[in-house]
């Protein structure tokens, strides 16, 4: 993505919904397919795909920080996207079969649909409502079934095996995939407009003409701006 179409993008998206978030980033990963159709696509999917969108705009390091839940201790880590691209590989669209019942993959139409359940273990069973084909959740736990479609697809609900140094405390933490990729075009796009307000204080450019440049160019007019 172009300067250009980053802050397009952003602007799109700033005041939308996480999902509708999540659905625009992975238009952008995937810019000539339906938005629609992507919509119905499997979660683990559109993760792959957002996984590769990240990985061109930023790199292979993920730098984040979380906090031990044991100890409570601030840890700050890097995690490298080339490490997590083999459960991108391993996507899975099939349905999965689980103890007598045929589940579907769940896609982001899915969970648009149980947004406003008003918790997380009504949202979990409604969710396995839509998702089941065949079978009923009768006597059916719900964790299980839930772990079943993890198990299925790596990237569906991708998370990180960590270790406090503080207290030992080992750990499995989600990475929400979506969420983090917005923080970092929030933070790259919010630059790009800090550099255009400069340049274009400085030299009378527009916004076009400053986008257009590339980044080693404005950067070398702003050392000059700023010296």
């Amino acid at each position: 993505m172009e300067a250009q179409a980053l802050i397009v993008c952003w602007e799109l998206g700033r005041r939308r919904h996480p999902l509708d978030r999540a659905l625009l980033l992975h238009a952008a990963a995937e810019p000539d397919a339906d938005c629609e159709a992507l919509a119905d696509r499997p979660l683990g999917e559109r993760n792959a795909a957002l996984l590769r969108l990240r990985s061109e705009l930023f790199g292979d390091a993920l730098q984040a920080s979380v906090d031990c839940p044991a100890c409570c201790e601030r840890l700050e880590f890097t995690v490298s996207a080339r490490s997590l691209l083999p459960c991108a590989a391993a996507t899975r669209s099939a349905p999965v079969e689980h103890g007598g019942r045929r589940v579907r993959m769940p896609t982001t139409r899915d969970l648009a649909a149980v947004a406003n359940e008003p918790d997380e273990p009504s949202a979990q069973r409604k969710l396995l409502e839509r998702l089941l084909e065949t079978g009923s959740l009768d006597g059916c736990s719900s964790d299980d079934l839930a772990a079943a479609l993890d198990a299925a697809d790596p990237c569906l609900d991708v998370s990180l095996d960590l270790s406090c140094p503080a207290c030992a405390h080992a750990w499995a933490t989600p990475l929400d995939l979506p969420g983090f990729l917005w923080e970092e075009i929030e933070v790259r796009v919010r630059r790009l407009l800090d550099e255009v307000h400069t340049l274009a204080h400085a030299y009378h450019w527009n916004e076009e003409e400053i986008l257009a440049l590339s980044g080693v160019r404005r950067s070398a007019y702003l050392q000059r701006v700023l010296a």
